[in-house]
């Protein structure tokens, strides 16, 4: 991965969700506590997750608070509100 920064709880902000493992661990919305699975999609104010069932489910980023588990194993949380920004925005936005 010569050439390719490592994802890191401190970087993690930055970098591209899609493909990782992720949790809602705390959420305004009680039906959303507790989601997971691998993030398929993401928009300025969403995260698109696919469960292990096959369902996708569009959860919003404001308002809760997710566990990522990085390619290392690590897991990290970050609040939604410090990723609200469109993907490609982000690690502008974000510092």
């Amino acid at each position: 991965m010569e050439g390719m920064a490592m994802i890191t709880p401190q970087n993690l902000r930055i970098h591209e969700l899609i493909g990782l493992e992720v949790r809602v661990a705390k959420s305004l919305s009680l039906p959303y506590e507790g989601v997971g699975g691998k993030v398929v999609d993401e928009t300025k104010n969403t995260l698109v997750v696919l469960g292990k069932d096959g369902a996708e489910r569009r959860i919003p980023k404001k308002g809760c608070v997710f566990e990522f588990v990085l390619p290392s194993g690590e897991k990290s949380e970050l609040d939604g509100e410090s990723i609200a920004f469109r993907p490609y925005d982000r690690p502008k936005k974000a510092r």
